[in-house]
C-alpha cells in the first residue's frame, strides 16, 4: 500500500486502520497538518475543535484494538456548517446566525458517528446554502485548491475543496 495519510481514500484508510497499519491519532494529526498547511489559502474549514476530535481518535484507536469493526472507525470527517452536532456552534455560514452550540444533532451526524468517523470541524458554506458558490459574509470565500480563481461551487464547497486540497480524505456534504 502507497503512503497513507489525508488523500488516501477513506475506505484504504478504515481497513489500515482495522489491521493496526495506521492508528486514528496518527491519521488525525496528519490530516491537521494538511489543514494549517493548507486552508489558510483555501478558507474550505471555518471552526475546528481539535482537543475533541484526538480524543474521539483515542477513543477509536481503543476500540479498533478491542475490535470493534464499525466500517468507517477512526477516519477523520469534518461536517459542513448547515449541519448541526450537539454541543458545536452552528452558524449556516451567516452574521446573522449567533453561532451558539446546538442542543441537538442531525440524524446523519448519529448515523456517520455509528459508522465510526471522528467529526472534527466545520466546512465553509455559502450563506443558508442558498447560492452557488461556497462563500460568505461571515467566514469568506472558499477557494478551489485546483485553481484558487475559482469557487468549488455549491452549498458542499468547503467540503469539496477540504478533499481536494488534501486536508481529509472525506468530508461531510448533501
Amino acid at each position: 500500500m502507497a503512503e497513507l495519510g489525508p488523500s488516501t481514500p477513506a475506505l484504504e484508510l478504515a481497513a489500515a486502520m482495522r489491521t493496526r497499519e495506521l492508528s486514528a491519532v496518527e491519521l488525525l494529526d496528519a490530516c491537521l497538518a494538511s489543514l494549517d498547511a493548507t486552508n489558510d489559502e483555501i478558507n474550505a474549514v471555518i471552526w475546528r475543535n481539535d482537543e475533541d476530535a484526538r480524543a474521539a481518535a483515542v477513543e477509536a484507536d481503543r476500540r479498533l484494538a478491542g475490535g470493534e469493526r464499525a466500517p468507517f472507525l477512526g477516519v477523520p470527517l469534518p461536517i459542513k456548517d448547515l449541519t448541526t452536532v450537539a454541543g458545536w456552534p452552528v452558524s449556516y455560514g451567516s452574521r446573522g446566525a449567533p453561532a451558539d452550540p446546538s442542543e441537538e444533532s442531525e440524524l446523519v451526524v448519529d448515523a456517520l458517528r455509528d459508522a465510526g468517523f471522528v467529526l472534527c470541524g466545520r466546512t465553509n458554506t455559502p450563506e443558508f446554502g442558498v447560492i452557488t458558490v461556497a462563500e460568505n459574509l461571515r467566514y469568506g470565500i472558499t477557494r478551489n485548491p485546483w485553481d484558487t480563481e475559482r469557487s468549488p461551487c455549491g452549498s458542499s464547497g468547503g467540503a469539496a475543496a477540504a478533499v481536494a486540497a488534501g486536508m481529509f480524505p472525506i468530508a461531510h456534504a448533501n
